[in-house]
């Protein structure tokens, strides 16, 4: 990727800036991994966006795309200690939504409570654990 400055700020926006890729990184925090979970995100992203955002976060290496199935191949996408590092951005986000714009709900405790190392190597989101 090319970045547009030095600057730390400029250059994490060139990454993650659009109005699209936190809010897959978000799902993909909540336990939603595979394309057609992802396009069921409230938000209505349309199909052609997620699969640029996803193409973006793997290139970026923020997540790891992970066969699940062989015909037709599908993948799901785990964070990476890369893209889980974004949990405390993500976290301060809400935090300053919550307080500053009227109307937003608290974000849930597996969230708010979570750190890095609870969404590596696919792991589902705290007490979001999915039965086997």
């Amino acid at each position: 990727m090319e970045y547009r400055s030095p600057c730390p700020v400029a250059s994490a926006l060139d990454v993650f800036g659009d109005r699209w890729t936190l809010v897959v990184l978000r799902t993909i925090f909540a336990g939603r991994r595979r394309y057609g979970e992802l396009l069921q995100m409230p938000e209505k992203i349309a199909t052609n966006v997620l699969a640029d955002r996803l193409a973006l976060l793997e290139r970026e290496g923020l997540v790891a795309a992970r066969l699940y199935q062989n015909n037709p191949p599908r993948h799901e996408y785990a964070l990476t200690r890369k893209g889980a590092d974004l949990l405390p951005v993500l976290q301060a986000m809400a935090r300053w939504s919550v307080e500053h714009i009227p109307g937003r709900w608290e974000p849930p405790d597996w969230f708010t409570n979570s750190s890095p190392a609870d969404f590596l190597d696919g792991a589902e989101p705290p007490t979001r654990q999915r039965r086997r």
